[in-house]
């Protein structure tokens, strides 16, 4: 996928939601051990990687989802990390979108230069159940980024962040049901609580998918293929816009970008009903939807 940056792989289980996780079972299937991290290869510095013309392939106003098969504070990625710090620095004109369960770790892992945050950057804590949101968003909410969003993936318990998302500093609420095995069920009046308290605070909510195992009204829905549960959560129609997130991208020299040079998302028939279009940087015309036709 093109809006995803893998710096290093492998992981560390620490809570409740990564009992199943999906790059532990990934990595099972080829025989590997997603206990195993290591920095990767030719994928470090993807953000800086030009075409054979000489361009970037990452273009101005994309958003790169950074370590989905690791944690960016991950304490063995401590040597690596401020290199990685040095490419978002070098692209002040991409989004980069972290996503952490340790967020009790980042503010000692931040740049010198850091200040009250990089315009480009975007911290999100996972937050499963209760439990896990009264422990991280509140640490989120006291470190210094100019953006920030909580994810509830996978979604295995209510969440109530009412207060949390008073203060104003949340811009975006992802939710998800669970995958692969062992699949927790996700319920559908879960989702619409939390929706209707983003509803009420003006703050964006994702439903991203409902998992292989849903419940509504009682009933247990089993929905084995992605796209499937992306579709459903759509057909929902528990998504909801709120104040639009503006990132103040610049080139190189500081300067702005203008709206009409950045990145716009491209979408193919497929995408119209999917759960994930609100958050999703697009197709990257790769033609591997032609491939598979043929």
């Amino acid at each position: 996928m093109h809006d995803i940056w893998n710096p290093w792989h492998g992981c560390r289980r620490v809570s409740e939601g990564c009992r199943n996780c999906y790059m532990f079972f990934l990595d099972a299937q080829r025989g590997k051990d997603g206990g195993d991290i290591y920095r990767t290869k030719a994928g470090f510095r993807y953000p800086l990687s030009k075409d054979r013309s000489g361009q970037y392939k990452v273009k101005s106003g994309e958003m790169l989802r950074v370590c989905m098969t690791s944690d960016f504070f991950l304490a063995e990625a401590d040597p690596w990390r401020d290199e990685a710090w040095e490419i978002m620095a070098q692209r002040p004109d991409v989004k980069f979108f972290l996503l952490t369960k340790r967020p009790e770790r980042v503010r000692d892992c931040l740049p010198h230069d850091w200040g009250d945050g990089w315009e480009n950057v975007m911290l999100n804590v996972t937050a499963e159940n209760q439990r896990r949101a009264d422990e991280r968003i509140p640490i989120l909410l006291s470190l210094p980024f100019k953006h920030k969003g909580v994810m509830c993936a996978p979604f295995i318990g209510p969440v109530s962040m009412k207060d949390a998302l008073a203060t104003g500093q949340i811009e975006q609420v992802l939710c998800d049901g669970e995958n692969y095995g062992g699949s927790r069920p996700c319920h559908y009046e879960w989702v619409r609580a939390l929706r209707d308290e983003c509803a009420a605070a003006d703050v964006t909510f994702v439903f991203c998918g409902t998992g292989r195992r849903f419940v509504k009204d009682g009933k247990l829905y089993k929905i084995e293929e992605s796209a499937v549960q992306s579709q459903q959560a759509f057909k929902s129609g528990l998504h909801y816009q709120g104040k639009p997130m503006r990132f103040h991208l610049t080139d190189s020299w500081g300067m702005p970008i203008p709206e009409a040079l950045l990145y716009r998302p491209k979408f193919r028939d497929k995408c119209a009903q999917c759960g994930m279009r609100p958050t999703c940087n697009g197709c990257s015309s790769c033609g591997k939807c032609e491939t598979e036709r043929t």
